[in-house]
């Protein structure tokens, strides 16, 4: 292989509504066995994340997020200096995604990936057990599968500057 090591996770539940959402787009991606493309869907979060991605040299994470700010099925890209103001103090137990970066970064950057994108898309239900998604999230899976495909290119792009 001569292109980078990319690790899509895709977080949510498969049970939780629009929280699956995440799960559906990795599994989309996975489906076309792109080189260099190790696709996770996980349940976790928080300093969870890190051993899933260690060790790629770049990594898209895929997850639902409800700002309710935005019509559900909204797709939104995110870098990690997006959410530095958001990174806290928090208990260990409490790590939100950006935190658990940040740690991962002081506790062994050489293990890290070089970057860390996100596609996040915006959801209205993740209450209701159901396999099922809104009509308007399950429409935007075509659209996150994109915006990650495109992730991916400039991750390749990067790679090879």
């Amino acid at each position: 292989m001569n292109g980078p090591s990319i690790a899509v996770v895709g977080l949510g539940s498969p049970i939780m509504c629009d929280d699956a959402v995440g799960l559906r787009v990795v599994e989309r991606i996975e489906s076309m066995g792109l080189e260099g493309v190790e696709c996770f869907q996980e349940a976790i979060g928080g300093l969870d994340i890190l051993p899933v991605i260690e060790g790629h040299d770049y990594a898209l994470i895929v997850d639902a997020i409800q700002t309710m700010r935005y019509d559900p099925g909204t797709v939104m890209l995110y870098s990690e200096s997006d959410f530095d103001e958001e990174v806290s103090d928090a208990a260990t137990h409490d790590v939100n995604l950006p935190t658990a970066l940040k740690i991962g970064r002081k506790m062994d950057r050489d293990v890290m990936p070089r970057e860390v994108r996100f596609v996040a898309i915006e959801v209205q239900d993740i209450k209701t057990m159901s396999e099922t998604m809104t009509p308007e999230v399950e429409g935007s899976v075509d659209s996150a599968v994109e915006a990650a495909l495109h992730i991916i290119d400039c991750f390749r792009k990067a790679f090879s500057d």
